[in-house]
């Protein structure tokens, strides 16, 4: 497992990272009780769908039914009208878990405790959770939730660039399933706005590397989901552009590629991880990101980016030693 290039936050703080797993086939309550087995806490029923487990000794964990619809609202007084929505809503999640994920979101934990993390993935298999591979409409992701190591607007475009950059490569080395490419949850950022952005002129200040992205990219439905970021750093800016009560403003990254493959004897979230370390490597080496950005620029002009994909692997893969 490889760690990041920049192990302190901006606050001087080790970084910290947290995970989202999705899989089927495993209810919320054996789910956490699998949590609670591992990591010992309380478990708390939170609706039909949805349970935590709280005072784990890594922290909080939820477990959910990944579809807001399923789950009741949290009113001081309900009368007969919203207890029978409340009622309904649980019914919609009973037929919403045969195609939709459920999700365990795990606390942010130091880098080194991801190995922690990872020995859930076995608990859950032996309790029969199955992942992407699991259902022909099943298209479940591990989604990684890296704090910023610096919101110095030069490290952010850097990591962006770098990310852009290594797109096609980490598509390629993470074999991402079909079902989960057509879908729109890790769509692939356009190739105009990608063209913009590594541009070494380009040298925006943060309100304008906010406003740019949100108007390219005005979706969260990103392989790179960058609103909890910007909702964190720019949230009056953020708020004015997008109506999005989804998301949550954190000082994290949230990468949305890679597959959750659960029920795959010995599969792990490590190696998906370090593949986001070598973007964060990539980041720093401001020479390599250029000469990348000069390849990319060729290929779309000879509209051939499977020989971008091959030069790159040149570039790119010596940062995974």
């Amino acid at each position: 497992m490889l760690s990041p290039p920049r192990p302190l936050n901006a606050q001087g703080l080790p970084r910290r990272v947290g995970v989202e797993l999705e899989f089927g086939e495993l209810d919320p309550l054996p789910a956490a009780q699998l949590i609670a087995d591992r990591f010992g806490g309380q478990q708390v029923e939170l609706g039909a769908h949805r349970f935590a487990v709280r005072d784990s000794r890594l922290g909080n964990f939820t477990i959910e039914l990944d579809i807001s619809s399923a789950h009741a609202e949290q009113r001081a007084n309900a009368d007969m009208l919203d207890e029978l929505i409340d009622e309904m809503r649980v019914a919609w999640g009973h037929v919403g878990k045969l195609w939709m994920p459920h999700e365990i979101a795990a606390p942010p934990v130091a880098f080194d405790a991801l190995p922690e993390i990872d020995a859930l993935i076995a608990d859950l298999r032996n309790a029969g959770a199955v992942g992407t591979e699991g259902g022909l409409l099943y298209a479940f992701g591990l989604h990684f939730n890296p704090e910023v190591a610096s919101f110095e607007i030069a490290h952010l475009l850097s990591v962006l660039r770098a990310y852009l950059l290594a797109a096609p490569w980490l598509r390629e080395q993470g074999d991402i399933d079909t079902v989960r490419r057509l879908s729109p949850f890790i769509d692939p950022f356009p190739d105009d706005y990608i063209a913009y952005v590594i541009d070494a002129t380009y040298t925006p200040g943060l309100e304008r590397f906010v406003a740019d992205y949100l108007t390219w990219n005005p979706t969260r439905n990103r392989e790179l989901d960058l609103f909890p970021l910007f909702a964190h750093v720019a949230p009056a800016l953020f708020a004015s552009r997008i109506d999005d009560k989804q998301t949550k403003p954190r000082p994290t990254w949230h990468w949305r590629l890679p597959n959750s493959r659960v029920g795959v004897p010995g599969w792990s979230i490590l190696p998906d991880w370090s593949r986001w370390v070598v973007v964060e490597r990539l980041a720093e080496d401001a020479a390599r990101i250029e000469a990348l950005a000069q390849l990319w620029r060729k290929a779309r002009a000879r509209d051939d980016f499977d020989s971008y994909l091959q030069a790159s692997r040149a570039w790119i893969e010596p940062l995974g030693h």
